[in-house]
């Protein structure tokens, strides 16, 4: 099992990945905003954090940063976006394990969080 933090602003695509990871036995907790994730992040812990890229205010890239400076914590980062890869900022991508496109594949996501359970953390 693996402790999954979704951070996107919308919260019916927050919900359905929750609701996702844990029919596949994950703990998955929601956050709206970039804020509200890094407050979550420092209690919750989560092995992965996928997060969007195109958030208002607090972006995807600055969480993900923010999370492995800030905080000192090194989840599986992974971007979500509803960009076509051409317009994703080079880096703002580099920042994250892994960019998924919306839709995100199913099974794609779920090897992603399998496989970060079993990642060495340093």
């Amino acid at each position: 099992m693996a402790r999954v933090l979704v951070v996107d602003d919308d919260p019916d695509t927050a919900e359905t990945f929750v609701r996702l990871l844990a029919s596949w036995g994950h703990r998955a907790e929601p956050c709206l905003c970039g804020p509200a994730a890094l407050a979550l992040a420092a209690a919750f812990r989560p092995d992965v954090a996928l997060v969007d890229l195109s958030m208002p205010g607090l972006g995807g890239a600055s969480v993900a940063r923010l999370l492995a400076r800030g905080l000192g914590l090194r989840p599986r980062l992974l971007a979500m976006t509803g960009l076509p890869p051409a317009l994703v900022p080079a880096a703002d991508a580099a920042v994250f394990d892994r960019v998924l496109y919306k839709p995100v594949e199913p099974a794609e996501l779920r090897a992603l969080v399998a496989g970060a359970v079993h990642q060495e953390q340093p």
